[in-house]
């Protein structure tokens, strides 16, 4: 069998094999993220938050975030593919461990916030090592990909939005709940690595000086590129729309439209669901009809649906809403860092997706904090015209930051021949 990457070893993993892992990974971290998203609304009650505190923990964790997007780059450099993987899904499932122990158990505020800033910055780095792992089963499989591996991510969500929902309606602790999850991703993330291609650490290059400055600058150099950062726009509009969902979605059902608790998680569950479908269905259109008319129709769906949410008083047509509004934010992330990735040297891959997330994870920043106090004066539904705001913005600057790619992933041949040159499709 065909080595599945320059640098394996004797024996590599088979090439379904690595693609498989990938997925594995995709969809451990939308567990673990789901998992917290999906007791939001009991952290709140157990440390007596208010909607704007609640919004201070969550800009802790986008905080953490911009740090651990900062620094990805340095981890695959130091570490290689696998073993940076490996550590951020160990710090990713030792993270959601402490957090059940300091909002569960210890029921302090500022431990909370401390551990939601680490706990952010394993989660983001994680992030882009994860990305680029998918460009990298995309480029040898010379088709769509990484659409489907954010479908297995929005599959991580859906089980762990069900789970958290079954928590919550049995009253199980946060600590018990958080702890049990955290141990489980870390040891299945520990089981799914060993099938990833044993990618060495990258030759030594200029030192970056230390500090979160100087990283964030050199993740940001290749701003010089302007569809890079065009792309980067739309990937943050994108972003905001889905991450207001994860952030907010539970809440807004269960403040702005009266659900209890555990209809409030299943909201959040029919939201991935659609985005999950719109994932696992993008790649084929993406490849026959290319990224501009595809997301465009998606991202008109997503405005239509959040309007309709924001509006409805219906129990069943907030639901319906909350699917348009997943289903049309299911492709401008993906297809994002896809075009990013677009690069022969994954190093600098890295860094032309850790400078776009950046711009996504930016919204995470800005956005929970701002919802949060808007939420507190006009209510948290009226807070969400913030959200249809930005994602017109998104809709807007589409055209030019698609403009030119006929097919995703720089012209690969959707499939033709890809048999026996990398992971097959799925």
């Amino acid at each position: 069998m065909k080595a599945a990457s320059p640098g394996s070893v004797a024996a590599p993993p088979g090439p379904t094999a690595w693609r498989n892992a990938v997925f594995g990974v995709f969809a451990l971290s939308g567990f673990i993220f789901a998992t917290w998203v999906s007791r939001i609304p009991a952290v709140r009650d157990d440390l007596g938050l208010s909607t704007s505190t609640v919004g201070i923990l969550l800009f802790g964790l986008a905080a953490g975030s911009i740090a651990g997007l900062a620094g990805a780059p340095a981890l695959l450099s130091r570490l290689g593919s696998r073993r940076a993987l490996l550590a951020t899904l160990l710090g990713s499932g030792a993270g959601a461990v402490a957090l059940g122990a300091s909002a569960g158990v210890v029921a302090s505020f500022p431990l909370t916030l401390a551990v939601l800033v680490l706990f952010g910055f394993v989660f983001s780095a994680l992030d882009v090592l994860m990305n680029v792992a998918g460009a990298e089963v995309e480029k040898a499989a010379e088709r769509t990909l990484l659409p489907l591996m954010h479908a297995f991510f929005s599959i991580g969500t859906i089980v762990g939005a069900v789970l958290g929902s079954a928590a919550a309606h049995g009253g199980i602790p946060v600590g018990w709940h958080f702890s049990v999850a955290g141990l489980l991703v870390a040891g299945i993330g520990a089981s799914t690595v060993r099938f990833l291609p044993p990618i060495a650490p990258a030759p030594a290059r200029k030192q970056v000086p230390a500090g979160l400055g100087p990283r964030l600058h050199e993740a940001l150099r290749p701003a010089r590129d302007p569809r890079l950062v065009l792309l980067g726009v739309l990937v943050a509009g994108m972003a905001f729309a889905e991450g207001s969902a994860n952030d907010w979605i539970t809440l807004a059902a269960v403040d702005g439209h009266g659900f209890d608790e555990a209809a409030g998680a299943l909201v959040y569950g029919t939201f991935v669901a659609a985005m999950t479908l719109g994932r696992a269905t993008g790649g084929p259109l993406l490849d026959r009809y290319g990224r501009q008319p595809v997301l465009i129709a998606m991202m008109a769906l997503g405005l239509a649906g959040l309007l309709l949410f924001i509006a409805t008083d219906t129990p069943w047509i907030a639901y319906a809403a909350a699917a348009l509004w997943g289903l049309g934010g299911s492709l401008g992330f993906p297809v994002g860092i896809s075009a990013a990735a677009e690069h022969p040297d994954p190093q600098f891959a890295a860094r032309r997706v850790s400078m776009v997330s950046i711009f996504g994870y930016s919204a995470f920043l800005v956005g929970p904090p701002l919802l949060g106090m808007l939420g507190d004066a006009w209510g948290l539904l009226s807070a969400l015209y913030l959200v249809v705001a930005v994602l017109a913005v998104a809709l807007a600057v589409t055209p030019a930051a698609t403009r030119g790619q006929a097919r995703p992933g720089g012209g690969r041949s959707g499939g033709q021949g890809a048999e026996g040159k990398g992971p097959d499709a799925a």
